[in-house]
């Protein structure tokens, strides 16, 4: 069975991006030749990138117009976007799943021969998928920031979660890896 990896870079105050969508500046403070070296590392390990409408919007627009080895993986990796309202996907090897996000996800798990399924961004499915116990690990790079206001990573209405510590990598930025096996063990906040 295939595992499901989320993969965010994080403030000190638990946020995956400020006030307004997009707003990424804390990425910033970690990124450099190690979170670029883990990054493309970490894309040895992608079968699928997974990802919400919005995050996958915001990426394909981003990522399409970019050039060198970060870009080159996120164009040339299979992605799968969890929708209920877009039509038609433009990012290349990029498929819709329109419907529940857990169905999808199972179905995807259960996919033989393929490398693992990683999630990016995508605060909201993460909190679904969290709920459905069908996360097996969390990789958070965090950013030695406080932004005081944003988004938070993990949502306050989640089921409550475990998690094991597997790994910690520290940056010459000053950023932090961490590897967290999720444990299935939940309940309510």
């Amino acid at each position: 069975m295939r595992r499901l990896v989320v993969w965010n870079v994080m403030t000190l105050d638990g946020c995956f991006e400020g006030t307004a969508p997009w707003m990424l500046d804390h990425h910033e403070t970690v990124w450099g030749e190690e979170l670029e070296n883990f990054s493309l590392q970490q894309g040895d390990e992608i079968g699928t990138l997974l990802f919400g409408r919005r995050t996958y919007e915001g990426m394909a627009d981003y990522w399409q117009n970019e050039t060198g080895p970060i870009a080159d993986m996120m164009n040339t990796l299979e992605k799968a976007v969890i929708t209920r309202t877009l039509d038609t996907a433009n990012w290349s090897n990029t498929r819709l799943l329109t419907g529940e996000a857990a169905e999808h996800v199972r179905t995807l798990k259960a996919e033989t021969e393929k490398k693992d399924i990683f999630v990016f961004g995508s605060a909201d499915l993460v909190a679904t998928l969290l709920t459905e116990g069908l996360v097996d690990e969390c990789r958070i790079c965090l950013a030695p920031i406080v932004l005081g206001a944003g988004s938070p990573l993990f949502k306050t209405d989640s089921i409550q979660k475990s998690f094991e510590l597997m790994r910690v990598d520290a940056l010459e930025s000053g950023g932090v890896i961490l590897r967290y096996k999720c444990l299935q063990r939940s309940g309510k906040l």
